[in-house]
């Protein structure tokens, strides 16, 4: 079947979201001559290559291909790679991680559990002879030696082929050198080991998750395969408890690194209600560099964040600073690092999220900073927002000047080195990235995107709506008159950590054939959403539910005012995660409103759902347990009048499936019909092409007879 004659949800699913071929994690070496990054063959390849450009000459070279090497990486990944990619939310093949040295002439990463190394200008690859079951590994500074998780332990393996054990303590609850579930899942820290600048020395993660919580996930359509185990730590439950040791590689020596409670502050707070010593529960950040190693460490209410220098030869730690919240401290990608003698931070000061060093403001009020690039002597690369629905990026000096990297509308992100940068972009004009090698050195060069197009005509309005400007989209039937009287379907996200409205076709184009089936698609970014600085996102502290849900209805309502041929007698509303939370909560509490709901893998009880993240916005259940019982579904159930149509993947560890059924449970102990739709074997993500297609399909189905509309409407 030709590209061209296949549906639309079909072109989706085979296309990873129209994302195979696109260009992606990009490094560029220190001194900027030469750029790597992964990408695919073609628009339904999803088996990832890594590719090398010379900076000077603009010419791509096909480094490594993993079809050559005897195979693609696929099913046959160590338990704790295909957690790591769960965390991520990673669906591609291939080599879908790498690491390499600062000056890109070697680059490391694990296949299928096996390790390779990669001459990044020969283009010579080697297996190394490490352990099966390899994961993450990482290169050090002199690329001599490659660290790597093995089983519950750290190895590390020469040049010279000799592989050695570091550290293990065989035993289901205690693992070294890999994050835990909290702060892969909530903090982006992904790791759980850091090279020296010396590359003698690492100092790595020791995880015990003896207090934690055993869960189990089942596998209901193999009922001949044994449930899995995870641990996880529930809101008001134990953490893992999390440790560090630096070891020498030469010398055999190990330091332990004492940070989990504050020598100079005996007030940090502790976990609310559980009675523990004052001490900082989470491991936020490490960063060891030439300028020393730093720890970036929070308390268990998240209200307070230090940065503490560490000793890597006595493992004693000393606070450099300091921020406190009244609700809770951000975590910002790339920031709590050192560079050129300054720590450098983003820190909400005033209504702004800003770029500070050593504590000192840099970037001015109104700039949104959303990550830290890189930073070296003479600044730091920053992406950062002033309309919530465009990211750019920015070079800011040590003494406060700011310069815009990238302009006009959309969605920018970037990768430096040397007087090189890479700047890879989305907008609402062009259907992929568009990513630009610009450079000191000579001309510009485009990185080559081999990603499909999505075939529609995007229709697309980005509006502020309502009393509290909410960033809002509007997708319409390409060919919608000015006389059409739409149904409307409100498509959101909703909730911290993601916003749905920004300047990408990407964003729009599930949107847009929802819209091509006869809908409005309205999408609000509301309350709590990250872009629009600390006191919109501080608003839902406390109450998950309200503010996020008046938001919807208030954008919807502006959103109608605005444009008559929207039929505000015929709303439906979709979502996943947060989404589904959000979905399930508006045909629950505002039937009025919504006439039909998807909720796709919902929180329904937060006190189902983590630690780090529940605990952030509602506080610790025994301390604040009404911000908790104000956000429960299922003490809703009994108000359903409406079409509800809850979707869950059994596999879930995530948002686990029992979120799904107690919902169901109740609702159907209240006497209210609703449907549920069980996806055997699918996790969080819906990565499966089958399943991807015709999940859509479902959907607008279900939708479609809940509104009483006809399949051409």
């Amino acid at each position: 079947m030709s590209e061209s004659s296949q549906s639309f949800p079909r072109r989706w699913a085979r296309t990873r979201r129209f994302s195979s071929g696109e260009p992606r994690d990009m490094r560029v070496s220190a001194d900027g001559s030469r750029v790597a990054f992964l990408r695919s063959s073609g628009p339904e390849d999803p088996v990832n290559c890594l590719w090398a450009l010379d900076v000077d000459s603009g010419v791509e070279r096909l480094v490594f291909d993993p079809r050559q090497a005897g195979g693609a990486g696929g099913p046959d990944l160590p338990a704790a790679e295909r957690a790591r990619r769960e965390r991520v939310r990673e669906t591609g093949q291939g080599v879908v991680s790498y690491d390499a040295d600062p000056a890109l002439t070697a680059a490391v990463f694990a296949l299928g559990g096996s390790l390779w190394r990669v001459d990044l200008g020969a283009g010579s690859a080697t297996a190394l002879p490490a352990r099966p079951g390899a994961f993450d590994p990482r290169l050090s500074p002199d690329g001599r030696r490659v660290a790597y998780g093995s089983g519950s332990g750290l190895r590390v393996v020469d040049s010279a082929g000799d592989d050695r054990l570091v550290v293990d303590e065989p035993g289901a609850a205690v693992a070294w050198g890999r994050a835990e579930l909290v702060a892969a899942e909530e903090m982006g820290r992904t790791r759980g080991f850091w090279w020296a600048p010396d590359s003698r020395r690492l100092i790595a993660q020791r995880t015990d998750e003896a207090r934690v919580g055993s869960w189990w996930i089942p596998s209901p359509a193999d009922p001949h395969l044994a449930p899995t185990e995870i641990r996880y730590p529930a809101a008001g439950a134990a953490n893992a408890e999390v440790s560090l040791a630096v070891f020498d590689l030469e010398d055999g020596s190990r330091v332990d690194v004492v940070w989990d409670a504050d020598p100079d502050d005996d007030s940090a707070s502790g976990a609310a209600g559980s009675g523990e010593a004052a001490r900082w529960e989470y491991l936020a950040g490490v960063d060891w560099s030439a300028d020393g190693l730093v720890l970036a460490v929070q308390s268990r209410d998240q209200r307070r964040l230090a940065v503490l220098d560490a000793d890597p030869g006595t493992g004693a730690c000393r606070r450099r600073h300091l921020v406190v919240d009244d609700c809770w401290v951000d975590l910002a990608p790339g920031a709590f690092r050192l560079a050129a003698g300054r720590l450098v931070t983003v820190e909400n000061r005033g209504s702004s999220r800003r770029l500070c060093a050593d504590g000192a403001v840099l970037t001015p009020d109104g700039v949104q900073v959303r990550r830290v690039v890189a930073a070296d002597e003479s600044g730091a690369v920053v992406t950062a927002s002033v309309d919530p629905a465009d990211v750019h990026v920015a070079r800011v000096s040590w003494s406060g000047e700011l310069e815009w990297l990238t302009e006009g509308p959309g969605v920018n992100g970037a990768a430096v080195g040397g007087g090189t940068a890479v700047l890879a972009r989305r907008s609402l004009e062009h259907p992929g990235s568009v990513v630009t090698v610009r450079s000191d050195r000579g001309p510009d060069w485009v990185v080559a995107n081999h990603a499909a197009a999505s075939g529609l005509d995007h229709n697309v309005e980005i509006a502020s709506l309502g009393a509290r400007s909410l960033t809002a989209a509007v997708v319409l039937p390409a060919g919608a008159g000015p006389d059409a009287r739409l149904p409307v379907l409100v498509d959101p996200y909703g909730g911290p950590h993601a916003q749905r409205v920004l300047r990408s076709r990407a964003m729009f184009d599930v949107p847009q054939w929802f819209a091509e089936q006869g809908f409005a698609v309205v999408i609000i970014d509301g309350r709590g959403t990250p872009g629009r600085g600390p006191e919109f996102e501080r608003a839902v502290r406390g109450d998950l539910a309200g503010p996020v849900l008046q938001d919807q209805i208030d954008g919807l309502e502006a959103a109608a005012a605005r444009d008559p041929r929207l039929d505000l007698g015929r709303v439906a509303i979709r979502g996943w995660s947060f989404g589904g939370y959000l979905a399930a909560l508006a045909v629950l509490r505002r039937p009025d409103v919504f006439h039909a709901a998807v909720a796709g893998a919902p929180v329904t009880d937060w006190r189902l759902y983590d630690t780090h993240y529940t605990e952030r916005y509602l506080g610790h259940p025994d301390a604040e347990p009404a911000n908790y019982d104000r956000a429960d579904l299922t003490a809703a159930a009994a108000g359903l009048e409406r079409p509800l149509l809850l979707v869950h993947g059994l596999a879930d560890d995530n948002v686990v499936a029992a979120h799904t059924l107690r919902l169901s449970r109740a609702l159907l102990e209240a006497g209210r019909p609703h449907t549920v739709l069980p996806l055997s074997g699918v996790t969080h993500m819906t990565p499966q092409e089958k399943v991807a297609e015709n999940l859509l399909l479902l959907e607008l189905d279900f939708l479609q007879t809940a509104l009483h509309l006809t399949s051409n409407s």
